[in-house]
């Protein structure tokens, strides 16, 4: 998300940046003591979410970006230590098993009883005794984009994207955590706990989609230009690629397939080894203003997880973005990512398919 604010954009360059901020971790001395670490998603550096922690400390903070949160957590296992990392609920679990987090103290998060209690109260994030290893800030949702001039009253369904007629005009995301749990609902398996059978099932299914796809990818600039061109039909994307391609005028809709949307949620962890904890909480709380995520909001299409942040978005403007004042309710008709069980073996699995096994 650079300055458009896509989600995963510009995977392989994000790569490249990541690497080298790995790269000079790894050579050079440990940043100041007094300079912040912050590991995200590219697009989430902009200044403009953390004005306040910028205002109390000017130039305090040096920000590497990260093409996914796989990536992210490959890096922090080889030896990357940010002080905070940005990935997103479904891989918490992870982080933390590997020892990789320090549990975050609610009593010194501002605006902790602001964020909607379906974020507050996610079991992967309990750290006991007033404690939580993430502090979600960020919600959307990934769904099929779609020209409404080139693709004809679809039916709402994820399996447009397994339509043989527009075979080469359509693109799907890589990641494990996207295409691959799509693939297991139209499959009708559980992505979030499967047998050795039903991964087998998710893995036919992907096969099938395989060559009909334009390109796996996380670059969203690409897509959404491919969009506008007609070179692609449809695609699966997040809320900003919908937004952004309306402003333009492009004929597009982000719809609401019938087996249902995927809910992500992404938040701030704390590294075990953090050397700035203060100004991490300085960060984090400057992170969860309302002025931050009403940015997120109206800019990006994005929810924010504190009730404030929506509370400052004229309603008007949430039914436009199609979001609701209250994700409970969109969580109610969506598919919510969650940790998967079987995360590694379907990792592997899905890039077996994607090199033609």
């Amino acid at each position: 998300m650079p300055m458009s604010m896509k989600r995963r954009s510009l995977k392989d360059a994000c790569r490249v940046l990541g690497a080298a901020a790995l790269s000079l971790s790894l050579a050079l001395p440990a940043a100041a003591a007094d300079k912040l670490t912050y590991f995200t998603w590219s697009g989430y550096e902009l200044p403009d979410f953390h004005k306040t922690f910028t205002a109390a400390h000017p130039d305090s903070v040096d920000i590497s970006v990260f093409g996914d949160d796989d990536d992210a957590f490959t890096k922090v296992k080889a030896g990357f230590h940010p002080d905070l990392a940005h990935p997103c609920y479904d891989k918490v679990a992870r982080w933390n098993k590997e020892g990789l987090l320090q549990p975050i103290d609610t009593s010194r998060i501002k605006n902790w009883d602001k964020i909607f209690p379906i974020f507050r109260n996610l079991p992967d994030i309990q750290a006991g005794n007033g404690k939580v290893w993430m502090v979600p800030w960020d919600w959307g949702n990934t769904s099929v984009l779609y020209r409404t001039d080139l693709v004809k009253n679809p039916e709402p369904s994820w399996n447009l994207l397994w339509d043989k007629q527009y075979t080469g005009r359509m693109a799907t995301i890589d990641a494990v955590h996207d295409t691959p749990i799509v693939a297991a609902l139209l499959a009708g398996v559980n992505p979030f706990d499967m047998t050795p059978d039903q991964l087998n099932k998710v893995a036919d299914k992907l096969r099938e989609q395989r060559p009909l796809m334009s390109a796996y990818t996380t670059d969203m600039t690409s897509v959404e230009q491919s969009l506008a061109s007609g070179q692609l039909v449809a695609a699966m994307t997040w809320n900003a690629s919908a937004v952004a391609l309306k402003k333009q005028g492009v004929p597009v809709e982000f719809m609401k397939p019938k087996e249902g949307m995927l809910t992500w949620a992404c938040g701030f962890v704390m590294l075990k080894d953090a050397k700035n904890v203060d100004l991490a909480y300085d960060f984090i709380n400057s992170r969860l203003e309302a002025d931050s995520g009403k940015g997120l909001i109206e800019n990006y299409g994005y929810g924010a997880s504190t009730s404030t942040a929506f509370a400052s978005v004229p309603k008007e403007d949430l039914e436009k973005l199609q979001l609701p004042s209250d994700p409970e309710t969109m969580l109610k008709s969506t598919v919510f990512t969650g940790p998967m069980k079987q995360n590694d073996d379907l990792a592997k699995m899905f890039e077996k398919v994607k090199a033609g096994g």
